[in-house]
């Protein structure tokens, strides 16, 4: 039986008349971010602010109604809950929220609480930079599978609604499965992994505001059977908006790790992102210099392409810690464009080396500032 498209769902819709306002939603201008893949269907019902706390009936017609169309394998609406807008048309498809078949949360006036950590994970670290291009992710990914290396359970979330990258630097391509009330993460070179990119195809734009994001990434914490974990580390988004202070402010992080090249550019960008932390009282780690050092795979010269050192420097001016360098090598880039991590392919490797020197200093890090609650980190 053939997937329903869109266009089947809006009619449906259709049909699911607003007892306050005397129109469909769809008229109302109420469904946003609606996307539909193989059967797996996800929206948004918008309501005006004030009519937050008792639209939920409204918000269950539609899944209900949208449930009965054949082909249907889960549905996901989320209640959202803004001022009124002068646009009351329906919008262009976005993405998907983190939630399968029959299982939805209130948010706006209800908002999920992660204020108390997640369960059965010991410690969240966010790898952060202030602007995009300085390789965070794939800073991320290796230092994930760094601390792995040393001997612990480790999560990964790929926190970047906008631009997820760990589908591609993991090459996962598969569905998350569900139990009809949480989602599992996808496990890749023993990471429990989870991103929206599972959920969405890849050249989809997301098309979000601010609270959509907010609700995405507490249901990737709160939704996500991670348990047991030692590190659940955090890819955080570029800059420092609303995906960030979300995070900072609802997560009990356990610090953060700042990634920058040496460009007087970056670094400036990277000192916003410390200074968020710092005011949402999130301890920073430390920080990385990316590309640090062109090293010619032909004779071995060492050349200062983003200049060098000027993570270091800043480190020290802010009172920091300097974490580490990252080499600017052929074998990075080629191994995270194939979806096998340089600490995964070659865990022998200068490079490889380089991430688990510096998955070792969190580690003690981590290990010195745990809570009595979370499981003591040990490595060797």
């Amino acid at each position: 039986m053939a997937a329903p498209t869109e266009a089947d769902i809006i009619k449906i819709l259709e049909g699911v008349r607003d007892s306050v306002t005397g129109r469909n939603v769809v008229e109302a201008g109420f469904i946003d971010g609606l996307a539909t893949r193989g059967g797996h269907v996800s929206f948004a019902v918008e309501v005006p602010a004030e009519r937050g706390p008792t639209a939920e009936p409204l918000r269950k017609a539609c899944e209900d109604a949208v449930s009965r169309l054949p082909g249907i394998l889960s549905v996901s609406v989320v209640l959202t809950a803004h001022r009124e807008r002068d646009d009351k048309r329906a919008r262009p498809p976005a993405a998907p929220p983190p939630h399968t078949h029959n299982h939805s949360h209130q948010h706006g006036s209800q908002p999920v609480d992660t204020s108390k950590g997640v369960p059965g994970v010991g410690a969240v670290i966010a790898v952060a930079s202030g602007k995009g291009g300085v390789g965070k992710s794939t800073v991320a990914v290796n230092l994930a599978l760094g601390l792995q290396a040393l001997g612990l359970k480790v999560g990964l979330l790929d926190a970047d609604i906008y631009g997820p990258s760990v589908p591609r630097l993991l090459a996962i391509r598969e569905k998350p499965r569900s139990d009809g009330k949480k989602l599992f993460p996808i496990e890749k070179f023993g990471l429990k992994t989870m991103s929206i990119g599972f959920l969405v195809d890849e050249d989809k734009p997301m098309i979000w505001r601010g609270p959509m994001v907010q609700s995405a990434l507490t249901q990737m914490l709160s939704d996500v059977e991670w348990a047991p974990l030692d590190v659940l580390v955090v890819d955080m988004p570029p800059g420092t908006g609303d995906a960030q202070l979300t995070l900072a402010q609802r997560v009990p992080l356990k610090g953060a790790v700042i990634v920058s090249t040496p460009q007087d550019l970056a670094l400036i960008d990277a000192r916003k992102g410390l200074n968020m932390f710092r005011k949402t009282e999130v301890p920073v780690l430390g920080i990385i210099e990316n590309m640090s050092t062109f090293l010619c795979p032909n004779c071995g010269h060492e050349s200062h392409i983003f200049g060098h050192g000027g993570a270091r420097a800043t480190a020290a001016e802010l009172g920091c810690d300097f974490l580490g360098e990252i080499p600017l090598v052929p074998s990075i880039r080629e191994t995270s464009d194939a979806g096998t991590p340089i600490v995964a392919k070659a865990p022998g490797s200068p490079e490889a080396r380089a991430f688990i020197a510096i998955a070792k200093i969190v580690a003690e890090k981590l290990s010195v500032g745990a809570t009595r609650s979370a499981p003591k980190i040990v490595f060797e």
